[in-house]
């Protein structure tokens, strides 16, 4: 049994796409599922979350320009393991820009990985150039964090394209996204409303769990743990453990 790939990508900033990264695959190896975490972002959210320095060592930057033949993993526990990456990735979409199937170069490096993995999820930066295509290209899924706030039906409709064209020109496999509603608090009427609309027009590409707004995620980066390991009876542990439940007991 080979490893579910999802890529987790938005072209904007803020939506909770790093914040879902970290907690999806923690919640995933709460449920004893071998995950890894492949942090594609130049930013470094996710390596930094878990508290690791990769800017002096190996890092995933060092293997998308050929200096490592393998991607470098850090073990976090038992069940996750993290690929880190570096302010350096930042570099590399200009860099690879005139490689030969620059496209599938990721793609290459989670192959050897995907018969040791339940699942590998990728933390793709907020931009639509050659990384996250990298990432694309080799997923099978992709999940969209979308936040109340900065809810664009139009932004959205163009990063769904784009997911289309790599389906259609480079990975056969893509075969589904969906999106996560992000940062909802109950409590606004305007939520209310939006997450009403949201449904009606986009039902059968949402999932039924929604994230809500929860302090104690924005904690736990700040000490730079998961929410299910800094404070497992949060609002923000029980959406990110549902949301694993949701994935590992249906067809996404």
């Amino acid at each position: 049994m080979e490893a579910k790939i999802i890529a987790i990508v938005n072209h904007k900033g803020g939506v909770g796409k790093t914040t879902t990264a970290v907690n999806l695959t923690a919640s995933l190896a709460t449920f004893e599922k071998k995950v890894l975490l492949v942090d594609l972002d130049p930013q470094a959210n996710a390596t930094s979350h878990f508290d690791v320095n990769a800017e002096e060592g190996n890092n995933i930057y060092l293997s998308i320009r050929g200096d490592l033949k393998e991607l470098p993993i850090v073990k976090l526990n038992d069940c996750l393991d993290l690929v880190p990456s570096s302010l350096d990735l930042s570099a590399a979409e200009i860099e690879i820009t005139s490689k030969i199937s620059r496209e599938t170069i990721l793609h290459k490096l989670i192959k050897p990985l995907r018969s040791k993995y339940d699942y590998i999820i990728i933390d793709c930066p907020p931009s639509l150039g050659l990384l996250t295509i990298n990432a694309l290209a080799t997923s099978q899924k992709t999940i969209i964090p979308v936040d109340f706030g900065t809810f664009a039906v139009i932004g959205m409709a163009k990063l769904i394209d784009i997911i289309q064209a790599v389906k259609e020109n480079i990975n056969d496999d893509l075969s589904e996204n969906c999106i996560l509603l992000t940062k909802y608090d109950p409590r606004m009427n305007m939520h209310k409303d939006m997450l009403s609309s949201i449904r009606e027009t986009l039902e059968e590409r949402t999932f039924d769990t929604i994230i809500r707004t929860n302090i104690a995620l924005n904690e736990a980066a700040y000490n730079n743990k998961p929410i299910v390991e800094y404070s497992p009876q949060s609002n923000g542990a029980i959406d990110y453990l549902k949301l694993a439940e949701e994935i590992i007991n249906t067809k996404f």
